[in-house]
């Protein structure tokens, strides 16, 4: 991914993948302070909205990488980290 990303755009990837798999949660709820449990996402549902935000932005790494983050806001920086070559 290119360094032109930005971390709203991490955010809306992220949210977009969200409102797929928690098709119900409205979408004024998904705010970077939210964990997904929050939002009412089992832990399937968790790896699925981070995988496809993980193909979204083109990324490849171990999911247990993830094991620290506790919120979303902890999500879009870990993957914008990623995404601009930095990593954690």
């Amino acid at each position: 991914m290119s360094e032109s990303v930005s971390e709203s755009h991490v955010f809306d990837v992220v949210k977009r993948n969200v409102m797929e798999i928690l098709e119900d949660v409205d979408a004024v709820l998904i705010t970077r302070e939210k964990a997904l449990k929050d939002l009412g996402a089992n832990s399937l549902d968790r790896a699925d909205i981070v995988t496809g935000s993980m193909e979204d932005l083109g990324l490849s790494f171990p999911m247990r990488e993830l094991a620290r983050v506790t919120n979303i806001d902890e999500l879009v920086s870990f993957l914008y980290g990623r995404a601009v070559g930095g990593g954690q």
